[in-house]
């Protein structure tokens, strides 16, 4: 594998960042997920775009665009896979130990890893813990994931492979790395950002295309919605087939289906809508 880091590619066992980062010492550091397909990755401008808000969050420098697309491209024709996942890191960079900022600037990293289509359906379940919508990270793709992995965990180990969560007020909000989308009378809804949730890529395409609605909802909305189904950049549009124990249609639901049938017409238009 050969990654780009701080202005070239490497090879990955020389593509080493300080102990003092501080995107290691004290988590500062924003992230980007970004799907890719034969070497054309999907919807970057959004994502870089999103990756500035999250720096800007952060007191970072706003990332410059033109170096990571020519990271990107970079990364993408040194490592040829069918569907990949490509991972874009801006950190704080080198600085001292405990919170001073240094002087060297932000880090850059830009790499890619092999990955396949996810299953048409899926489980998840729900976690006793919550997102903090009014927090300071609220809606951030932030490096500091430990809450995420902790419930993603919990999750897996009962044999599901997302966790949702609610927020503080116990409305719905959203997965570890998804968001959620819920089925009633026939009309899609999905938390509005002001519930804590990151406002996905995935699911800004599939409120432009599917007329979805961002709704308020209660967590246990979980438990009466006819269709569940769950967003993000590698999974698209994924229908869930059973939450907390309780079945669900899965593929079967026909506004899921047909959901899935538009984000994949629509995405496969352009790569970068």
């Amino acid at each position: 594998m050969r990654i780009w880091l701080d202005g070239g590619l490497r090879e990955a066992e020389s593509a080493l960042v300080s102990v003092l980062d501080r995107g290691l010492t004290v988590g500062e550091g924003v992230f980007e997920t970004v799907k890719t397909v034969h070497g054309e990755p999907f919807a970057l401008t959004r994502h870089l775009d999103r990756l500035t808000r999250s720096a800007r969050v952060l007191g970072l420098p706003d990332p410059d665009h033109d170096e990571i697309r020519r990271a990107c491209t970079a990364v993408l024709e040194a490592n040829a896979m069918p569907l990949g996942r490509l991972r874009i890191t801006c950190t704080g960079g080198r600085g001292p130990l405990g919170t001073g900022r240094g002087e060297r600037g932000p880090t850059l990293v830009v790499a890619v890893g092999e990955t396949v289509r996810r299953p048409d359906s899926t489980t998840a379940v729900t976690v006793p813990w919550t997102r903090n919508e009014r927090g300071a990270l609220a809606g951030v793709k932030s490096t500091s994931y430990a809450e995420n992995l902790v419930a993603l965990d919990r999750a897996r180990r009962l044999g599901a492979s997302e966790a949702l969560f609610g927020n503080t007020a116990g409305r719905l909000c959203e997965g570890t790395a998804t968001n959620v989308f819920v089925v009633l009378d026939g009309e899609i809804h999905t938390p509005p950002v002001a519930s804590g949730c990151l406002p996905g890529i995935t699911r800004a395409l599939v409120l432009e295309w599917t007329g979805a609605r961002e709704t308020d909802l209660p967590l246990d909305v979980l438990q009466r919605a006819d269709e569940v189904f769950l967003t993000s950049s590698l999974r698209d549009v994924q229908a869930l087939h059973r939450i907390d124990g309780r079945e669900l249609p899965g593929t079967r639901g026909p506004v899921t289906a047909e959901a899935m049938r538009v984000f994949d017409e629509r995405s496969g238009r352009h790569p970068d809508p």
